[in-house]
């Protein structure tokens, strides 16, 4: 199997087509096709489905693909590394942010990569907990932010930071709550949840089965910024973190601490256990918790001064 088979099979599968790829490549047709055969007779697999508009990626060629696109990332990487001055970092980074933390994180990141390492390239990707998990393990990313991952041997993971979570429902809501509530009573509560796999749906599953309880789900949406408009909305209560309230918004919610017991979210920094990073990524590792300590001190400042001055 060579690297030219893995990139001549990812542009056939991107662009559907031999001929167009042959194109974009400037082989002739004949030779891209032995190319791919040979890869599906080594690999025993039929990669493509052949029809008279071009071809689709089967299964196997799917999975196949998610792999090459990892390989073909970190090639990359090791030619920019090894291609470049030792003095200078350079390459590129893609870091994976979850949505809650990308509106915090994001700029300033971007900003001090950008002082910190000229030469670099930085790639931010926004997403859900588990699929920045599923890009990490694919190469796609180097570094990502988790909230509560899944433990897998393939990750190295550092905890940074502890959350305390609220229940968190809209200030016109017909139901008032306590300041503080206990866990068994999210029961009685409509909530607005991510869906599974999340990890939050995950958490306050798992604790309520844990005291004989079941969530009473009204509406599944897996955009933060979806839930607090819902939310606001008063369609039902969500279970956060006070850093999921946007900016100047507190007024129009009202913050409710879970207790008895307290339920705490983790946020994770984490890269692949089987992908050496880079000079350059392992020194953003460092600048982005730098950063991240930064902007989560300002934004819990922030979020108590904005619920002390709407209750």
């Amino acid at each position: 199997m060579e690297i030219r088979q893995l990139e001549w099979f990812v542009t056939v599968a991107d662009l559907g087509s031999f001929t167009k790829a042959a194109w974009l490549l400037q082989v002739p047709q004949p030779a891209l096709s032995r190319q791919v055969r040979a890869l599906e007779i080594e690999l025993r697999q039929t990669l493509f489905h052949r029809n008279g508009r071009g071809v689709s990626l089967s299964e196997a060629g799917k999975r196949f693909l998610s792999h090459c696109r990892g390989i073909l990332v970190q090639i990359e990487r090791a030619r920019t590394e090894l291609d470049n001055s030792r003095d200078e970092p350079s390459g590129e980074v893609a870091l994976g942010f979850p949505h809650s933390i990308a509106r915090l994180i994001t700029i300033p990141t971007v900003f001090e990569f950008r002082r910190q390492f000229p030469l670099g390239s930085l790639r931010v990707t926004e997403g859900l907990t588990f699929h920045l998990q599923e890009w990490l393990l694919a190469g796609r990313l180097d570094i990502a932010l988790l909230h509560d991952p899944v433990p897998t041997p393939m990750l190295e993971t550092l905890p940074l930071h502890e959350q305390n979570l609220y229940v968190v429902g809209s200030s016109r809501t017909k139901t008032p709550l306590p300041p503080t509530i206990e866990l068994a009573r999210l029961a009685e509560l409509p909530l607005v949840l991510q869906g599974r796999p999340h990890p939050m749906r995950m958490l306050l599953e798992t604790r309520l089965a844990n005291i004989g309880c079941k969530l009473r789900i009204v509406q599944e949406i897996d955009a933060i910024a979806g839930i607090v408009d819902l939310v606001e909305a008063d369609l039902g209560f969500a279970v956060v973190s006070i850093n999921a309230i946007p900016k100047g918004a507190a007024k129009r919610f009202t913050s409710h601490k879970i207790v008895s017991p307290e339920l705490k979210s983790v946020l994770v920094l984490a890269h692949s256990a089987e992908r050496p990073l880079t000079s350059i990524a392992r020194k953003t590792m460092l600048m982005l918790r730098q950063q991240l300590a930064i902007s989560l001190a300002r934004s819990s400042a922030e979020a108590a001064m904005q619920m002390t001055d709407s209750s």
